[in-house]
């Protein structure tokens, strides 16, 4: 079985763990020792701990799961070579992490909150010799989508990486509105779960404007809300929170 190194320990790395669990021996690198166990409590299964100072990566898979403000100083304490970097790190260009990194290869990875329940959706671009591997490991926590520039990833990870944050957002809005008018609030949050439940399902089938329009009768309820959406210019504040979030991208 093969041994994925994971170079951090914190949430995202949890999830991704919690899907290759069984399937790879996990090999987890930190600097506290008590937070490795505690890593290892939460995932439910044993894994290899060894702490970061002095860690030999020579002909290891890394899963790369640090803070991009933190790559200079964790890589100051490696040693060796890595066969391959898969990267989490949301901005952080190639070129970057084989200018800071000792390795032969670099594949960016961006996967979203939903690798937590095997459902992520994870944009890929790099080395495109390590493609298939890419798509497999990353495969272990959702769908994934090999893209051809670091540009396109960037564009991505603001659309699928943030887009939890700002589903959320909507989810909670349009929760509040039920309750603001007299919908208990532990039946609107359940009508909310059970709506995104199902428009999950339709979406991957149903082109979001055939959606919206087979629900819009004229003059009906959904139009009239819709057309509230509209004046309150949601669709344009979500196109704009995509460019904010690319620029955001770029700038790290």
């Amino acid at each position: 079985m093969q041994t994925i190194t994971f170079i951090g320990n914190g949430n995202m790395g949890l999830s991704i763990a919690k899907g290759l669990k069984g399937k790879y021996i996990i090999e987890v690198v930190g600097r506290d020792m008590a937070k490795l166990d505690a890593f290892e409590h939460a995932l439910g299964h044993k894994i290899e701990k060894a702490l970061l100072d002095d860690f030999d990566v020579t002909e290891k898979t890394l899963l790369l799961c640090v803070k991009p403000a933190n790559v200079e100083e964790v890589t100051a304490k490696l040693k060796g070579t890595a066969r391959v970097i898969f990267s989490v790190l949301a901005g952080t260009t190639v070129e970057k992490l084989k200018y800071n990194f000792e390795t032969q290869a670099v594949v960016r990875c961006m996967p979203n909150l939903a690798a937590y329940v095997g459902k992520s959706m994870t944009t890929l671009t790099g080395d495109k010799q390590h493609k298939k591997e890419a798509e497999s490991l990353l495969g272990a926590v959702g769908t994934t989508l090999w893209l051809g520039s670091e540009k396109e990833i960037d564009i991505a990870t603001a659309l699928a990486g943030s887009g939890p944050a700002y589903l959320a957002l909507i989810a909670e809005a349009l929760a509040d509105g039920a309750v603001k008018q007299g919908l208990k609030r532990e039946d609107a949050m359940a009508t909310m779960r059970g709506l995104f439940e199902g428009f999950g399902t339709l979406i991957q089938e149903v082109h979001p404007a055939t959606l919206k329009d087979g629900v819009m009768s004229p003059g009906g309820t959904t139009a009239a809300g819709y057309g509230a959406l509209e004046e309150g210019n949601v669709r344009a504040s979500c196109i704009n929170a995509i460019e904010a979030a690319y620029k955001r991208a770029k700038e790290l």
